[in-house]
């Protein structure tokens, strides 16, 4: 027996990564839940290409179109209608000077419009979901890394109060490194992140920190491994897990930590930006929500397009009887 299910669908085009969720909408006596039906990760890593050369290649182009290809026939044997999801590239596609020409080809040869976002508008998607995990009275310090780009929000009183994106991020760092970039080279930009993070930790008193994205969430795991993975992670474990991988050889970190190729270049770099902010805003303990950017952008589909949920609910019994938007909780 087949029961018919509303899907939404987000794809998240990052600088290292390609995510692809698909999840059900789910009502139950007033109460609406996204439940995750599909995820996909793919290391199409097109900052490898832009934050050397400045240019998506022709090559990465051509895997890029069959990737989202892929990505749109998953969508259609998933019903997900033409209106029910969206697409959103971050800090490697609004680099490269090719990027909206890629954004085009990708529209006339598939039909998909890519929405090439900046880091405030990234910020924004990730609030809608960041927000609600917030307590009363407690302030916090947001720390997302990218491949390309690195977001900060502070939150004072569950209300967001200031933020700021940096074009530093895991790719863009290792790869300055890697073509023997001077200290002096790139002290300039992670100065002036240092300054925005202690000064505005100390405006709003920070106390906790909250971390989101991939390398993160892998620290995290790591750190945690053996305990609860709902607790938050002091910044000496982070710092030592860190410590750990850094000393491993690339051989090492794939066969014996178990880290994907993708992520066994970037989780240093990455992690090195996190802990710096932490220091930096004197912050002890960091929570790591599995959450990030198309968690944000189903968040985003489902508010568009409540009231024809909604509609289509009115017509089951026990259908909903008010109009209050309820924001769904992601479940598994």
């Amino acid at each position: 027996m087949q029961f018919p299910l509303l899907k939404l669908a987000a794809i998240d085009i990052g600088s290292n990564a390609v995510r692809c969720q698909i999840s059900a909408v789910l009502h139950h006596e007033d109460r609406y839940r996204l439940k995750r039906v599909e995820y996909i990760r793919y290391p199409l890593r097109l900052g490898e290409d832009v934050f050397a050369t400045g240019r998506i290649s022709e090559p990465k182009q051509a895997k890029f179109i069959k990737l989202l290809h892929a990505l749109r026939l998953l969508m259609e044997v998933h019903d997900v209608a033409p209106n029910h999801y969206l697409i959103c590239a971050t800090s490697a596609m609004r680099t490269a000077v090719n990027g909206p020409e890629v954004a085009a080809l990708i529209q006339h040869e598939l039909g998909m419009r890519v929405n090439v976002i900046d880091g405030q508008a990234e910020a924004l998607y990730i609030n809608r979901v960041i927000e609600h995990l917030l307590e009363d009275n407690k302030h916090y310090l947001h720390i997302d890394v990218g491949g390309g780009s690195t977001e900060f929000n502070i939150y004072h009183n569950r209300r967001k109060v200031a933020s700021q994106s940096f074009e530093v991020g895991s790719i863009r760092r290792m790869q300055q490194e890697e073509a023997g970039l001077s200290t002096d080279a790139m002290r300039a930009t992670w100065q002036r992140m240092e300054d925005w993070v202690r000064e505005n930790g100390r405006r709003y008193q920070v106390s906790r920190a909250i971390g989101t994205g991939g390398n993160i969430n892998k620290l995290y795991s790591m750190a945690q491994a053996g305990t609860a993975l709902d607790r938050p992670v002091s910044r000496q474990r982070i710092a030592d897990v860190l410590k750990s991988i850094t000393e491993m050889s690339m051989d090492e970190r794939v066969n014996v930590a178990l880290l994907n190729p993708d992520r066994a270049d970037v989780i240093v770099p990455a992690g090195h930006i996190y802990v710096s902010a932490m220091e930096w805003a004197d912050v002890q303990h960091m929570f790591v929500p599995d959450i990030g950017l198309k968690d944000g952008m189903l968040q985003t589909l489902f508010e568009e397009h409540f009231e024809e949920f909604r509609a289509r609910d009115d017509h089951r019994p026990g259908g909903p009887t008010t109009t209050i938007k309820s924001r769904p909780t992601e479940i598994e």
